[in-house]
């Protein structure tokens, strides 16, 4: 996998991650890692609704994959609402821990052209418009909902 992507700065924000070559649909790019840790663990550690930025990937419903220790380049991947990837889960037969995701392209990428995936992000809170705000989208694409949080009964509660 090694050579089909860069790490330079986004115009959507920080730094972003970059197709280093044509690359065809269905391309697996990178495996997102880093620690692994429990969702209690996580909600311990970070209080990521307030900040607008993780680097938490959930693995499943007892595992979360920390970026911010030991992470790769996959962490730069920044959100889009018109993704050209998709994060796959690889689940193992008998250890959820052992799970794994990896990243490839959703469709061809041309050289040269950000990478992006839809994070998915939900909070078992109310959306406020501050919430949203916090958690805006930046990618620019006129299919843009502007915010990276995905709609739902979050979102019918905040009216």
């Amino acid at each position: 996998m090694s050579g089909l992507i860069i790490v330079r700065r986004s115009r959507i924000h920080g730094n972003g991650v970059f197709a280093a070559r044509d690359l065809p649909e269905g391309t697996e790019l990178i495996e997102y890692t880093g620690r692994l840790i429990t969702i209690a663990e996580a909600d311990a550690l970070y209080d990521e609704i307030h900040t607008g930025h993780t680097f938490l990937f959930t693995l499943n419903e007892e595992w979360i994959i920390d970026g911010n220790v030991g992470g790769n380049d996959a962490r730069w991947i920044n959100h889009g609402c018109a993704p050209n990837c998709i994060p796959y889960l690889h689940a193992h037969p008998r250890d959820r821990s052992k799970d794994r995701v990896i990243i490839e392209t959703l469709r061809d990428v041309e050289a040269g052209e950000e990478l992006q995936y839809d994070y998915g992000i939900s909070f078992e809170v109310p959306y406020t418009a501050r919430l949203k705000k916090i958690w805006a989208c930046r990618c620019g694409t006129p299919r843009c909902t502007g915010t990276m949080l995905k709609s739902g009964t979050h979102e019918r509660l905040a009216g």
